[in-house]
């Protein structure tokens, strides 16, 4: 059976709307296996803006001091997660919200403490446990969160996740979704690129922000095996849809 992975970004979880439980209910009821992954930034922004802490973000990655990463864990695994994995719930689908410590979920490690403090690359997925719960028609809800190999705690950003998850699952399409309808060029919304010209994108720093770590995880993901990536706002409009090298002869 194929897989399906989404993240939902941390605005877009406000979002989910009857369309995007039925797209994903059809996509059970022809086999296909879903697994989620969810942000949570403007979540944990506002939280940190309550309690007059400083949010600093670089190159679209948030600056994880000790403190941001309590906040952080506090707001995606008690705020964030509950409210995802009870809308599912109540779409009468059987969500299973997880972290990294579930089994050992996501394995971590630091990508410059210096610069960015406890913010983390994955660096390993349990596969074997998603597929068990998949298998089972069960959905994923993960965390953005990893533990280094000496039980740290790491802020990860959520589209890595979801494009290691898609890698180690080979699956078959991967929806980034953002609040926004894809990539923009020149006031147009692109419908379908390559990986090459997503490269182009970036060199002319036309991919910038927040947007930026989002093709470079896409990117990573299209060049481990995943066959597509889409960036979007909503699963059953195509967005920004990147092909793999293979694909590229589909772009027209």
């Amino acid at each position: 059976m194929e897989t399906i992975v989404i993240k939902i970004g941390g605005v877009a979880s406000d979002n989910l709307t009857p369309s995007f439980f039925q797209q994903v209910s059809d996509w059970q009821a022809a086999g296909k296996k879903i697994v989620i992954v969810h942000g949570g930034g403007h979540y944990i922004s506002e939280m940190m803006e309550k309690m007059a802490l400083p949010v600093t973000i670089k190159d679209g990655l948030r600056v994880t001091d000790p403190q941001t990463l309590e906040v952080t864990r506090m707001v995606l695994l008690g705020q964030v997660q509950p409210m995802i994995t009870t809308r599912f719930q109540k779409a009468g689908m059987q969500a299973v919200g997880l972290n990294a410590g579930c089994d050992q979920l996501i394995t971590g490690a630091v990508i410059d403490e210096a610069q960015l403090g406890f913010v983390g690359h994955v660096a390993q997925i349990n596969t074997a446990f998603l597929q068990l719960l998949t298998q089972k028609q069960h959905i994923p809800i993960i965390a953005p969160l990893g533990i280094t190999a000496s039980g740290q705690w790491l802020n990860i950003n959520a589209d890595e996740v979801a494009c290691q998850v898609a890698v180690s699952l080979q699956a078959e399409k991967l929806f980034l979704l953002t609040d926004v309808p894809g990539i923009k060029k020149e006031d147009k919304w692109l419908e379908k690129i390559s990986l090459s010209e997503m490269q182009t994108l970036i060199a002319d720093n036309v991919v910038t922000g927040g947007m930026l770590p989002k093709v470079l995880s896409a990117q990573k993901a299209l060049l481990a095996g995943v066959s597509s990536v889409s960036i979007t706002n909503q699963i059953n409009y195509g967005g920004t849809q990147i092909l793999g090298v293979d694909r590229v002869a589909v772009v027209v």
